[in-house]
């Protein structure tokens, strides 16, 4: 007896479906730490760009007093962008210091 199967049992798709499953349940919670990691590494990005900037500026306008971002967009050390993402990312700076 010759059986014509065609296409694929509900037991296969069921196995199929649980693999699928099984491997979304390990890449999701992976990829939202990845995203935390990344944001964590671009606010530290963000802050030695700061600092750099703060550096350099004092060292071409020396002075005892506390440096802005005002001064630093005036003078072109940073831009508009860098400011904005800056202050969003929760990035002060005091004392000459660029911190999160």
């Amino acid at each position: 007896m010759k059986s014509n199967r065609k296409g694929f049992t509900l037991i296969e798709m069921t196995i199929v479906l649980f693999i699928i499953s099984l491997l979304i349940l390990i890449i999701i919670p992976n990829l939202s730490n990845q995203r935390k990691h990344a944001k964590k590494i671009h606010t530290s990005a963000m802050v030695s760009v700061i600092q750099s900037q703060i550096d350099a500026y004092g060292n071409d306008f020396p002075k005892d007093t506390q440096i802005n971002y005002g001064e630093l967009k005036e003078k072109g050390y940073l831009t508009d962008k860098q400011i904005n993402q800056a202050k969003t990312e929760g990035i002060e700076i005091v004392n000459n210091e660029a911190k999160k």
